[in-house]
C-alpha cells in the first residue's frame, strides 16, 4: 500500500507589508497598503492593520484610500522583496527538494519522503515556522493535509503565523460546512448556478450525482466531484522537473485597454523564457490564457517554428495569440491573462543557416540573465514591459 502523501502548503504573512514593517520601523502597528498611488493603482499588499478597515489586494487604491483614510501607501520594492523571497525558500530546500513555487510568496512542499530524517510534518511545519521568524523576522502560515487542495485552504484558516492540519481521517468533517467558494475555480458565475441547485457548501455537494454536476458544469464536473470528497491527485513539481512554466496576472479591475495587457504579457514571456534558460529547457509549444470578468476563460496555442528559449521568439508567438484574438473575437476587458510554455526539448535542433544575429541575441540574454540572478528578475527589462510610475508591478 502507498504511504499517503504529506503536503504543506506555506504561504507568507501580508508579505510585502511585512517587509516594509521590518525594514522601517515607524511603520510597524500602522495600516500599510503596497501600490502605486494614482487613480489607476492597485493595492498588491494590505498590512493586517489596513485589513480591519476593509483593504485588501487587487483593490484599487482609490477605494482603500477612501476605507482606510489613514492608510500609508508604501511604493513596491522588488529588491527587498526578492531578496526576502530567495531566504525563505533556501529554508523550505533545507527540508525537501521537492518544492513548487506559486508566487514569490508562497509554495507547495511534499515532505513524504522527509519524515523519517526531519520528524512528523508538525515538527517540519513548526522548524520552518521559526526559521523564517529567526532569519527574516517575518511569519509565514502552513497547512499541512494529504495533498495540494486542502493544504492550500488550510494554511488560510489561522493566518497571520498559523498552523492548520488536516489528518486523512478529518477530511469529510474538514471540508463539510467550507462555502463552495473555497473550491479553485468556482467563481461568482459558477457560485450562483451552485446556490441555484441549493448547494452553499462543499459537504452538500457530495449530495449531487456525477451526472447532474455534468448537466450543469460540463467538463468541469469531474473536478468539483474530486473536490468535494478531498481527492486531488496533483503532484508536488520543482521548476526543473515541470511539464509546463508559466506566468499569470489577475487584475484588481478588468483591464481595458490592450496595450496595457500586452505589457504585461511581454512581462509574462520574460520571466518565462528566463525559466526555460535556467533550466537548459526548450519549448515547442506557447498557450496565452485569457480571463474575462464573467469568468469565462478561453486559451489559444500556437507551435513554435522550432523549440526555443528566447524572450523574442516567444513574445513573438504570445502577441500573435493576442493580437489574433482580438482580430477575430473583438476585443473584450481582461480579468486575467496568463502565458505558458509546454512540449520541453533539452536539444532542440539547430536551423541550416544559424546567423550572427542568433548569436547575438544568446549573448544578450546570458548577460541578462546573470544580471537577473545577481539582483533579481525586474533589475533589467525591455522597455515594453516596465510598468507607468503609477502602476503595480506584476
Amino acid at each position: 500500500m502507498n504511504q499517503p502523501r504529506t503536503i504543506l502548503h506555506v504561504d507568507m504573512d501580508a508579505f510585502f507589508a511585512a517587509v516594509e514593517q521590518r525594514d522601517h520601523p515607524e511603520l510597524r502597528g500602522k495600516p500599510v497598503l503596497i501600490g502605486h498611488d494614482g487613480p489607476r493603482g492597485v493595492v498588491a499588499t494590505a498590512s493586517y492593520e489596513a485589513r480591519k478597515f476593509g483593504c485588501h489586494s487587487a483593490q484599487p487604491i482609490v477605494i482603500a484610500k477612501r476605507r482606510c483614510p489613514e492608510a500609508i501607501i508604501v511604493p513596491p520594492n522588488g529588491k527587498a522583496y526578492r531578496q526576502a523571497s530567495k531566504q525563505v525558500f533556501e529554508i523550505f530546500e533545507r527540508f525537501t527538494p521537492l518544492v513548487q513555487p506559486l508566487s514569490i510568496d508562497e509554495a507547495f512542499l511534499d515532505v513524504t519522503g522527509s519524515l523519517r530524517l526531519h520528524g512528523s510534518a508538525e515538527t517540519i511545519a513548526q522548524e520552518i515556522r521559526r526559521l523564517i521568524t529567526d532569519e527574516t523576522q517575518l511569519t509565514g502560515s502552513v497547512g499541512i493535509a494529504p495533498n495540494k487542495f486542502l493544504a492550500k485552504i488550510a494554511s488560510d484558516l489561522d493566518k497571520p503565523d498559523g498552523l492548520t492540519i488536516i489528518q486523512p481521517d478529518q477530511v469529510e468533517a474538514f471540508l463539510h460546512e467550507l462555502p463552495i467558494g473555497k473550491i479553485p475555480g468556482v467563481g461568482p458565475a459558477t457560485e450562483r448556478k451552485f446556490h441555484h441547485l441549493g448547494i452553499t457548501t462543499i459537504g452538500q455537494t457530495r449530495s449531487l450525482d456525477l451526472d447532474v454536476l455534468q448537466q450543469q458544469f460540463g467538463s468541469s464536473a469531474q473536478r468539483y466531484w474530486e473536490l468535494s470528497r478531498g481527492i486531488d491527485e496533483r503532484q508536488v513539481v520543482s521548476d526543473g522537473e515541470a511539464k509546463s512554466i508559466s506566468h499569470e496576472q489577475t487584475f484588481g479591475v478588468d483591464v481595458a485597454e490592450p496595450d496595457e495587457i500586452r505589457r504585461v504579457m511581454l512581462g509574462q514571456t520574460e520571466q518565462v523564457a528566463w525559466r526555460l534558460r535556467k533550466y537548459d529547457l526548450h519549448a515547442r509549444t506557447l498557450t496565452l490564457k485569457i480571463r474575462y470578468g464573467d469568468f469565462e476563460t478561453i486559451t489559444r496555442s500556437t507551435t513554435l517554428q522550432s523549440p526555443s528559449n528566447h524572450t523574442d521568439d516567444l513574445w513573438t508567438s504570445a502577441k500573435g495569440l493576442f493580437d489574433t484574438w482580438i482580430a477575430k473575437e473583438g476585443f473584450k476587458p481582461v480579468r486575467l491573462i496568463g502565458v505558458t510554455a509546454t512540449q520541453f526539448d533539452q536539444t532542440p535542433q539547430m536551423g541550416l543557416f544559424e546567423d550572427e544575429n542568433r548569436d547575438k541575441q544568446s549573448a544578450v540574454e546570458q548577460a541578462t540573465d546573470t544580471i537577473v540572478e545577481k539582483f533579481g528578475k525586474h533589475a533589467i527589462r525591455r522597455a515594453g514591459a516596465i510598468p507607468r510610475d503609477n502602476e503595480p508591478r506584476p
